[in-house]
């Protein structure tokens, strides 16, 4: 499974940096965050470095008012309802996406689509109008749908079955797949939830096309058993769990009083500097390193032998490891099968939660972002894939 980068508040340096470390790799570039000055001269740079670019229109919401995103020229001008039925529209707009995709140099397109509340026949007609349009206008390269879907739509097998079956008949390459998080939650602890987006997910791959799913945290290592080509993620929370409401707020960057994270890829977790003090006091600091073959470039100040809250760990190293971190964890996830693929995640479960424990005995806490709950939410999760989608993926596994 391969990972992007979800491009968020302020990471063009970051994305200059890793993608240079990996030697290769591909960011997806967000209108809302950078100018087209900026989002076309950092994609030169992108490219320039062997790596790749996509580009998220982020018309989510027609009538987003969040100024940079609402400046582009190919975002919907004075907005009219209409415009859900109207093709000339869609296709003015469209061909001014199709220029902006040129100078980005990006490989695919992804295609509009709006945020779904609920999968009903007025949503897909909105939908299927827009993938119709693209075709006519973004047909020199490669075509991904936009699925932008409510927390509560996914709750429901009846509406993302529909979904499914409509999606089959899409003149699509492929599909981005972007998820409201249920309440808000960074780490989602329903697992009826999770299961859907694994059922769905692997739905959408059993098609025989390419699966992207924006805004993947952690948790989303398990879609690799979906058979899930690429997640994307980010720097900050907002690139890493979708909401709506992101592209009509202000630009307020990080808070004075922010705690910078550190990520423990073998307990799936994060901590602050203030519970990574009260493990080099019990004298565990050591168990947080990262494996070597992730390496701590980026988090050996942590390990230096002195009080972490001491040292010079900052918002820089922070990103730069859990990104790195998680670009490892996910690119070397897939097995050879389907079943092999699948024990390996349960095995990650199980070596995160043999972690956790140990660390939570020596009062090591990851709080909001502690794995602990999340375990059994995956393991069921995963349970439910293997059952109702196991036996297709283990046919359609060495076709990919």
């Amino acid at each position: 499974m391969d990972f992007y980068l979800q491009y968020g508040h302020n990471m063009s340096p970051l994305c200059r940096e890793l993608i240079g470390r990996w030697g290769g790799g591909t960011v997806v570039l967000s209108p809302r965050d950078l100018e087209r000055n900026q989002l076309c001269s950092l994609a030169k740079e992108i490219t320039a470095q062997g790596g790749r670019t996509l580009l998220d229109p982020q018309i989510y919401n027609p009538r987003a008012n969040h100024p940079r995103l609402a400046g582009h020229d190919y975002f919907p001008k004075e907005y009219q309802t209409n415009l859900l039925t109207d093709g000339a529209s869609a296709r003015s707009w469209m061909t001014l996406l199709r220029e902006l995709n040129a100078d980005a140099r990006t490989f695919a397109y992804i295609l509009p689509g709006y945020y779904c509340q609920r999968v009903d026949e007025l949503w897909l007609g909105v939908q299927e109008l827009l993938i119709d349009t693209a075709a006519s206008v973004m047909n020199d390269k490669p075509c991904w749908a936009t699925i932008c879907l409510s927390a509560e739509a996914l709750r429901f097998e009846d509406q993302f079955e529909l979904l499914l079956s409509r999606a089959e008949s899409w003149n699509v390459q492929g599909y981005y797949v972007v998820v409201e998080h249920p309440q808000g939650q960074y780490l989602v602890d329903d697992p009826l939830w999770m299961a859907n987006l694994l059922l769905f997910t692997s739905g959408l791959k059993l098609q025989g096309r390419s699966v992207v799913v924006g805004y993947a945290a952690p948790q989303n290592l398990c879609l690799v058993a979906a058979n899930v080509d690429a997640i994307a993620s980010g720097s900050f929370i907002n690139v890493r769990s979708f909401s709506p409401n992101r592209f009509d707020e202000p630009d307020l960057g990080p808070s004075r009083r922010a705690r910078w994270w550190y990520y423990c890829p073998q307990s799936l977790s994060e901590y602050t500097t203030v519970f990574m003090d009260v493990a080099f006091q019990a004298g565990i600091i050591e168990q947080f390193k990262p494996d070597p073959i992730i390496g701590d470039a980026y988090a050996g100040l942590l390990f230096s032998g002195a009080l972490p809250s001491s040292t010079a760990w900052s918002e820089k190293y922070a990103q730069r490891h859990y990104l790195h971190s998680l670009h490892s964890q996910a690119t070397t996830a897939r097995r050879a099968t389907f079943q092999e693929t699948l024990d390996a995640q349960f095995l990650l479960l199980k070596t995160a939660e043999r972690y956790v424990e140990f660390f939570h005995r020596n009062h090591v806490y990851g709080q909001k972002r502690d794995f602990e709950n999340m375990v059994d939410v995956n393991r069921s999760a995963l349970g439910i894939l293997e059952k109702e989608r196991g036996f297709a993926l283990s046919q359609e596994w060495s076709n990919r």
